[in-house]
């Protein structure tokens, strides 16, 4: 397997608190992270219907374009009872329409139509999801590798918590009691689907 040197990497978000996330993870290994939008990079469409499709289209984006060898992530909800939705369309589900010239996400109100859409099915409805991260690493040349994290649970309603964002103040991890939204950050990110992709990557990336 093909492995990052102490070269730039080109982390494919226009998100600062991504990067700074991101950068956090990998700066033990001596990569120098810089963001899709420092580098001025387009957005390319989100065209794919699964995680690593999502992350692959992003990754191989931003290596293209910026001649160097990029890192994407893509990552969602699964609820069991819904097949699967929102999934890739996790953050779409939360797009406001334009309201008083502010459009934006408003992530209650997507919280709100998972469950609604439980209700519907009645109070058997199973309530098990997981969080989905997948981490997508693409060089210039075309060459990829590709992560998976997932983290089971289940949903809870009302919301709890003010912590975290996102599903997070409904979803309560397997063998836990608080929502993400309860859980104190440093535990939340020592358990996450994040954390579970990042494990994997360094082991093939970095490990001996």
């Amino acid at each position: 397997m093909r492995k990052l040197g102490s070269e730039r990497l080109v982390i494919a978000t226009h998100n600062a608190g991504k990067l700074r996330e991101i950068s956090a993870l990998l700066a033990p290994y001596g990569l120098e992270c810089v963001s899709a939008g420092d580098l001025g990079l387009p957005e390319p469409e989100e065209t794919g219907t699964t995680f690593i499709e999502n992350a692959l289209l992003k990754a191989r984006a931003a290596a293209e374009a910026a001649n160097l060898p990029a890192l994407a992530d893509d990552s969602g909800l699964s609820v069991d009872a819904l097949g699967g939705r929102p999934g890739v369309y996790t953050a779409d589900w939360a797009e406001r329409q334009w309201f008083e010239g502010h459009p934006g996400r408003d992530w209650y109100m997507a919280m709100g139509k998972v469950e609604g859409m439980l209700q519907e099915i009645g109070p058997q409805a199973e309530r098990a999801a997981q969080f989905n991260c997948v981490l997508a690493i693409a060089w210039p040349d075309g060459e990829s590798a590709v992560y998976e994290g997932v983290l089971r649970g289940s949903l809870v309603w009302p919301p709890r918590g003010k912590r975290g964002f996102g599903y997070d103040p409904v979803f309560v991890p397997n063998g836990h009691k608080e929502t993400f939204g309860e859980m104190d950050p440093e535990a939340k990110h020592a358990i996450s689907h994040r954390a579970d992709a990042f494990a994997k990557l360094v082991a093939e990336q970095f490990g001996e």
